[in-house]
């Protein structure tokens, strides 16, 4: 059992969630500057893509979580 009450869960998964927004959009500006250059490089743009992939992926385990501690 938590001490913690459904604000506070709350707060720490919005927090958890505002990082990840954070994370993701300098994903997608490390993305259009990769892409920006005449030789750009393939693998850097590949590594970028998977990146932003997991970043997305974690983004929705979190939604389910708020989803979860909204219903409590």
């Amino acid at each position: 059992m938590t001490l913690l009450t459904k604000e506070d869960k709350l707060n720490i998964v919005h927090q958890h969630l505002k990082s990840l927004d954070y994370a993701l959009y300098n994903l997608e500006l490390d993305l259009i500057e990769a892409e920006a250059v005449t030789t750009s490089d393939s693998d850097a743009i590949s590594g970028i893509n998977s990146r932003i992939s997991a970043l997305e992926a974690k983004r929705t385990a979190l939604m389910a979580e708020k989803t979860s501690v909204e219903s409590e």
